[in-house]
């Protein structure tokens, strides 16, 4: 195994720091992107992509501008907005694992908003599956117990107000995620206080999930209270080929689980489960397009019969 830091561009030339996790041996030339939440850095993925490259998996991870090694000097007057993350770096990292890497298999994990947006990418057709934790929408009333208050105050005032005041937002002042560019925290905080999230803001290509073909998992968890399980109904909703999985952290021998707690170790039972449930949905079948889509499928139609056997299927 090895793994190596390198800058990826982005659609716009802009570098991202990222990591390339190349296991001893790829029988199947596939490739996993992992894409971070808000404000998380690479390096929180580290576990998850170590694990998957121990299963002979390449896995790149990577920081989005602003955030993480991918951050500049300062990011007062930093120009970045919210979409970028998607339309640009997201985008950049699969122009350059395809250009690069040439796999026959390209699938991506995402957290939170890492998970929400793969649908609009422009180059989303070479992804042949997702597997998505905690992609919610982020509108503050869906939240859950306290969560709802808190959201609801931060896109409504420490968001707008504190991006304002300094230039940025100081996230790590006030908590433990990483500082966002201002123009990222404004979008961000608008997309949290409409009803529709995300799908609300017309500056989007909203029309590309309906065109997004690849099998997709989403699962959400019961002790999530930033991504309830009526939240990321209401986000995932939109793809079109969608499992969904709600998970009590005792159904995965864990005691809890919440937003952050999949990438932790200890949920390796989970990490196995999606590994399965990826090879199942999308088989390395290196023919035509058409056998190739028959085996997807009908794999699709096996993994969710083995989902449902063991777990609480929605």
């Amino acid at each position: 195994m090895k793994n190596e830091s390198i800058a990826i561009p982005a659609r716009d030339g802009f570098p991202l720091a990222a990591t390339c996790y190349q296991p001893d041996d790829n029988p199947t030339h596939t490739a996993i992107i992992v894409n971070s939440a808000t404000a998380v850095p690479q390096r929180f993925y580290r576990s998850l992509a170590t694990f998957l490259v121990n299963q002979k998996f390449m896995v790149v991870t990577y920081d989005y501008r602003g955030i993480g090694g991918s951050r500049p000097a300062s990011l007062r007057g930093f120009n970045a907005r919210a979409s970028d993350w998607t339309m640009l770096d997201m985008a950049g990292v699969m122009d350059w694992v395809q250009s690069t890497h040439h796999p026959r298999r390209c699938f991506h994990i995402g957290h939170s908003y890492g998970g929400q947006t793969v649908g609009i990418l422009p180059n989303g057709d070479q992804i042949d599956a997702l597997v998505t934790l905690s992609a919610q929408s982020g509108y503050w009333r869906l939240q859950g117990g306290l969560q709802k208050l808190i959201v609801g105050l931060h896109v409504h005032l420490t968001l707008p107000v504190l991006s304002h005041l300094f230039g940025f937002m100081p996230w790590s002042w006030i908590g433990s995620a990483e500082d966002l560019p201002q123009r990222v925290a404004l979008d961000w905080s608008k997309w949290c206080r409409q009803p529709g999230y995300l799908l609300d803001d017309d500056a989007l290509p909203t029309e590309r999930y309906r065109m997004f073909q690849a099998p997709v998992l989403a699962y959400s968890f019961d002790d999530d209270d930033w991504g309830t399980r009526r939240a990321v109904d209401a986000m995932m909703g939109v793809y079109p080929n969608l499992t969904r999985k709600h998970l009590r952290p005792a159904d995965a021998g864990l005691r809890s689980i919440g937003h952050f707690g999949y990438f932790r170790p200890g949920a390796e039972r989970l990490w196995q489960e999606a590994i399965d449930w990826l090879e199942m949905v999308s088989p390395p079948v290196f023919s035509k397009d058409s056998r190739r889509s028959r085996m997807r499928d009908n794999g699709l139609q096996a993994a969710n019969r083995r989902l449902a056997g063991c777990d609480h299927l929605n």
